[in-house]
């Protein structure tokens, strides 16, 4: 109990964080590891340490998101299926190649595509109507946003989430099932991180981010059952510009 007390202070400012990232995450399909791993670097720790750190919160808010929406019916399971195995595989790839080299060459480049998806998709929810579409491109999805958010301490959403919308995917059902399948992909960052680093990464960050996220997730499935798609569709664009843009400042910085 004394250690609980004594740490509460350290713990309050992760705490916070990690509610918002998870609020936003929950209803949007991104963001957490971006704000969480954005939140750990800008702290002084070097990358590969806050992506492990990050994905161990994340093991555990995926898990709880991962049920709130399946328990308000915004997952399909036949993608589901589609971008969990390639995902699984490619956050395998990400984590070790994390461990082994610098990855922030790549950085700017991709942050850069992702602020022109964000843009395509503001401009979609603006249209009169919008009509789901066939997915055609979907496990290189899985396999690019979990090498990613593995070697980037996040972007599992931001790749998924917004390629599939761009697509034509139905908002509801993307955001749930991404964040649904996210859950097996950090599951598995995480026992390769475990498996080259060991458990330093657990920290009292660690444990504040995955309180914070673990306390929003139920909220974040609620809402993206309830809010229009072509608002979801606005957010998400306007989340992935705003996102990319000050990651592309970061990192040319």
């Amino acid at each position: 109990m004394q250690f609980v007390i004594d740490s509460l202070p350290a713990l309050l400012p992760f705490i916070l964080a990690g509610f918002v990232a998870q609020l936003i995450d929950g209803a949007l399909g991104m963001a957490f590891g971006t704000i969480s791993s954005a939140l750990m670097i800008s702290l002084g720790q070097p990358p590969a340490l806050a992506s492990a750190g990050v994905h161990l919160a994340e093991t555990f808010t995926t898990a709880a998101s991962g049920i709130s929406h399946i328990a308000h019916r915004n997952v399909d399971w036949r993608l589901f299926g589609r971008i969990a195995i390639p995902g699984i595989v490619g956050g395998i790839m990400g984590a070790y190649v994390l461990t082994q080299i610098d990855g922030a060459v790549m950085k700017p480049i991709v942050l850069t595509y992702l602020a022109l998806i964000g843009l395509f998709l503001i401009y979609r929810s603006m249209k009169k109507e919008l009509h789901d579409a066939a997915l055609r491109l979907v496990a290189p999805l899985g396999f690019a946003g979990g090498f990613l958010d593995a070697a980037g301490g996040g972007g599992w959403g931001a790749i998924v989430t917004g390629n599939l919308l761009a697509q034509g995917g139905e908002p509801r059902r993307v955001i749930g099932t991404v964040n649904t399948a996210e859950f097996l992909v950090t599951a598995t960052i995480s026992a390769t991180f475990i498996a080259s680093m060991g458990w330093k990464a657990f920290t009292v960050a660690t444990v504040g981010l995955l309180v914070g996220g673990v306390l929003a997730a139920p909220l974040g499935a609620h809402i993206v059952k309830r809010v229009e798609a072509k608002k979801l569709l606005f957010a998400v664009g306007l989340l992935l510009m705003l996102t990319s843009a000050y990651g592309i400042w970061r990192a040319l910085a």
